[in-house]
């Protein structure tokens, strides 16, 4: 009875702020026009053209479309005959779905948590199985997928001590929403404990492992890598920062200037985290006194440029693949860092911040395995930066054995893909 309270309170309290939330969308919108686009779909208003009874796959922004792409991909092959339907949440996560699957897969946004959306959204869609990702938790429309026995699946599950803390202050509303859950699987047995922690039925928790180690380069890949090798004309050492947030470009530049001073050739390429930032980073970058180019004008990158803005969607990891060196952002500030992964699976040395809380588990493995490079909260940043990224310019044998031990760690822990996949047929089946 107390769950059920608790559920009809959030359904009261969701609705209330609905139209809270579609101001908000609306005033993103004034920096980001594609927020005021389809707006109904955050109602729960869906293109009649969707087809129903298929699979439906929650990636909520960019990096959670990527890490699912070979899931995805498998999905679309395995299930032929059923639609596979992609929901995001943000913009560019829309964008990236369009830009890696094209018209093999259904794409909408993820409505509202409200109960009138979400019964539009289900209504439309009659999905046969729904999956989440990591903390992807929508009480209400988890609540109506069990009541419409709409199979739950949870892949790579996240729930750090963090997370831990805030979760058990709505114990009331979190612990029935993760017993819904056919199935979940956890990146890890820290992150297993905690689910199991908060309520999670022993019997449908289970460890996979992290399906952002199954990535892999493919034609689409080494193709873009191509397309960006031809804009750079000279051989130089290239250190990228990597999903910058503000404050990041600062101190890459700062540590930048102390490079150029020993380095005159070094480009600083520069790959900002969300397209509304990416004329002012530019700009950031001018106002510094680099001679700046921006990827989209399709430019060579002669050796009067100094800096290299990517201002495009999903070229970061063809990026990655030019870099002598990486630098994950997001790492120096309480973002809690990016996937080091990404770089890893091109044998990249990478340096990060002291803050890599969203990749705890994988940056332990990265640093036994001496495949990384932390730096200390107590260090002069912009300096320890700087020698880093020269040293590592400088001695090319370390650079390499770095970059050879990341990858050696994305190889050994591949195969939650295939886990997900088999977990996902056994509840179809069922």
């Amino acid at each position: 009875m107390r769950f059920i309270l608790a559920l009809l309170l959030y359904r009261l309290l969701f609705l209330c702020l609905t139209p809270l939330l579609i101001i908000v969308f609306l005033l993103r919108s004034i920096n980001h026009p594609a927020y005021r686009a389809r707006l109904l779909e955050r109602l729960g208003r869906l293109s009649p053209t969707l087809k129903p009874a298929g699979i439906v796959v929650h990636a909520a922004s960019v990096g959670e479309v990527i890490a699912l792409k070979p899931f995805i991909s498998q999905l679309i092959t395995n299930y032929a005959e059923l639609p596979i339907t992609i929901t995001t949440f943000t913009p560019t996560g829309s964008a990236q779905v369009k830009k890696l699957f094209g018209d093999k897969v259904q794409h909408c946004y993820l409505p509202l948590d409200n109960i009138i959306s979400t019964s539009l959204f289900l209504k439309r869609l009659k999905p046969k199985a729904m999956i989440f990702m990591e903390t992807e938790l929508w009480p209400n429309l988890i609540a109506q997928c069990e009541s419409k026995h709409v199979k739950l699946l949870l892949v790579n599950g996240r729930l750090s001590d963090k997370s831990m803390r805030s979760y058990r202050k709505l114990a009331w509303l979190i612990t029935p929403t993760i017993q819904r859950f056919d199935k979940i699987l956890t990146q890890s047995q820290v992150n297993q404990d905690n689910y199991l922690a908060m309520g999670a039925n022993t019997d449908t928790c289970a460890l996979s492992g992290n399906l952002k180690f199954d990535i892999s380069i493919n034609n689409d890949l080494e193709a873009k890598q191509k397309e960006l090798e031809i804009l750079l004309t000279e051989k130089r050492n290239v250190w990228l920062i990597a999903s910058t947030h503000p404050g990041d470009e600062a101190l890459a530049l700062t540590a930048f200037e102390r490079i150029k001073q020993q380095d005159k050739k070094a480009l600083l390429v520069i790959v900002p985290r969300h397209p509304e930032r990416f004329s002012q980073v530019a700009k950031l970058a001018q106002d510094a006194g680099n001679n700046v180019l921006k990827r989209s004008l399709k430019q060579s990158v002669t050796l009067e440029t100094n800096v290299w803005i990517i201002d495009t969607l999903g070229e970061l990891l063809a990026a990655c693949a030019l870099a002598d060196v990486v630098t994950m952002g997001g790492s120096f500030n309480e973002i809690g860092g990016h996937n080091p992964l990404e770089p890893a699976l091109f044998q990249k040395p990478m340096i990060v911040g002291p803050n890599m809380s969203n990749f705890i588990e994988i940056l332990a493995q990265l640093v036994s395995a001496r495949g990384i490079i932390q730096l200390s909260e107590n260090e002069d940043m912009p300096q320890s930066l700087a020698n880093q990224v020269l040293q590592l310019f400088n001695d090319k044998a370390s650079a390499q054995t770095l970059g050879r031990n990341s990858y050696k760690v994305v190889q050994e822990n591949q195969g939650a893909t295939q886990c997900s996949l088999t977990a996902l047929r056994a509840l179809i089946d069922l």
